[in-house]
């Protein structure tokens, strides 16, 4: 158990806390394989490069993507100050989130299982030294 009062346990929390602007798109209806596809491509770029790898990729998650860095951008303009020209990509991942059950009838009368699939997809951002 930690030691201290309440508050002091939450600054501590607090202070360890990542200040990097970020943006989070929770049960996407894409699955975490398909969505590490496009993330993969934009890991590490700058943000107008991202923006145009994104704007033309032709994979139904990079339209999702392209709003979640346009949201990551945003916050990093409005929240933190930072300048958009300096940022870049610092981490991008998808997590495994749901999956919906569906059932598909079959030949002879059996029934088919359908897993349609969520990811939770994340964006860092981070400003070049």
């Amino acid at each position: 158990m930690a030691k201290g009062h309440r508050s002091q346990i939450k600054r501590e929390r607090n202070a360890q806390k990542d200040t990097r602007p970020s943006a989070k798109l929770s049960y996407a209806r894409v699955s975490v394989q398909k969505a590490c596809f496009v993330l993969d491509a934009i890991r590490g770029k700058d943000v107008q490069t991202a923006l145009g790898i994104l704007e033309y990729n032709p994979r139904y998650a990079s339209s999702l993507i392209k709003k979640l860095l346009e949201s990551a951008i945003a916050n990093a303009e409005n929240n933190n100050g930072m300048n958009r020209e300096n940022l870049y990509v610092a981490e991008c991942y998808a997590n495994k989130g749901p999956t919906m059950k569906r059932v598909q009838p079959r030949a002879q009368g059996r029934a088919y299982r359908i897993e349609k699939r969520m990811s939770h997809i994340t964006v860092v951002l981070d400003e070049k030294k």
